[in-house]
C-alpha cells in the first residue's frame, strides 16, 4: 500500500513535544487535522501542521483532484540526532545538555488515485 508522505527531518524540537499532536490527528480526515492543530497554542502542534499542508501539497500535485477526501494515515514522530553541549558546575564537574531533534513524518491517504 502506497501513500502520500511528507516529512521534516532533523527539527529543533524534542520528540515528546510533538508527539502527542502526532496521536490526536492519527486517522483523521486532513481538513479535520489541519482544524485541529489550528487552535492548539504549541510550537510542536505548528511543526506538525507544517508538514501535514506539506503532505496535502504533495498529494494535489500527485494528482488528487479533491484534497478532502484525503485520510491521515500515518502520523509518527522520531527522536533524532542529539547535539550535546557541556555545562560547568561546581568543584570542576560537567553535567551534559542534551538538545534534541525530531524526525516528524505524515503520510495520507488518497482514494481516487488508487493509493490505499
Amino acid at each position: 500500500m502506497a501513500s502520500v508522505r511528507a516529512s521534516h527531518q532533523f527539527a529543533r524540537i524534542s520528540p515528546t513535544k510533538v508527539r502527542p499532536f502526532a496521536d490526536m490527528i492519527r486517522g483523521m480526515s486532513a481538513e479535520q487535522g489541519l482544524n485541529a492543530l489550528a487552535y492548539e497554542p504549541n510550537r510542536g502542534a505548528r511543526f506538525i501542521e507544517s508538514v501535514l499542508k506539506s503532505a496535502i501539497a504533495n498529494a494535489e500535485d500527485r494528482g488528487v483532484r479533491n484534497p478532502d477526501r484525503l485520510k491521515i494515515s500515518e502520523a509518527r514522530v522520531d527522536g533524532g540526532p542529539m547535539f550535546k553541549r557541556v555545562h560547568a558546575r561546581a568543584r570542576g564537574m560537567a553535567n551534559l545538555i542534551r538538545r534534541r531533534t525530531a524526525h516528524i513524518h505524515v503520510a495520507v491517504d488518497a482514494p481516487e488515485l488508487g493509493i490505499s
